[in-house]
């Protein structure tokens, strides 16, 4: 059986609640119902999302250490969710710069990318990805580099309001 995509996500945090503000506020995340008892967590749902749940947050308390992944140990890096417009992209950019947790925005050529850190330092990508029909040659080149995303230029290229792709793992066939 082949995995087909991502269910959800579990984030180890020192406070749930401030979790659930934050993921709520930068891309209205929406808290659904816990199983009774369950104390110290929340399951979280993305707007537009048929999952039961996409982000699971457990509080370990305001002693936990940061991650040390990637400094000296293994573990994961970030997560990435996907945005159907460059106009949502925008948006979101805008919340995140608002909350302080816009670390970086990157274009990679097929993917146009946001990064953030929630209050924990956990990082997480908000990207947009260019659509099949509308990938280049240049843009496939330009996967091979890192540039600055420029996103009024993006919109200007690609439109505002245009769906977004779904990957780059699917261009084989091109």
């Amino acid at each position: 059986m082949p995995v087909h995509r991502l269910n959800h996500a579990v984030l180890y945090v020192r406070d749930v609640e401030r979790s659930v503000a934050f993921y709520a506020d930068a891309l209205d995340f929406r808290p659904v119902p816990l199983a009774e008892g369950l104390r110290g967590a929340a399951f979280l749902q993305a707007p537009a999302s048929s999952n039961d749940h996409d982000l699971g947050l457990f509080e370990v308390g305001q002693q936990a250490g940061a991650s040390a992944a990637g400094h000296g140990t293994v573990g994961l890096y970030h997560l990435a969710w996907e945005v159907e417009t460059l106009q949502d992209l925008e948006q979101i950019a805008g919340r995140l710069s608002q909350l302080g947790a816009l670390a970086g925005a990157s274009d990679h050529g097929t993917t146009k990318a946001l990064y953030a850190q929630d209050p924990d330092g956990n990082e997480f990508e908000v990207c947009w990805l260019v659509p099949a029909d509308l990938i280049t040659p240049e843009a496939l080149a330009a996967r091979a580099r890192i540039d600055v995303l420029e996103i009024a230029a993006e919109k200007a290229r690609y439109g505002a309001d245009t769906p977004g792709g779904v990957g780059i793992s699917r261009l084989a066939a091109v």
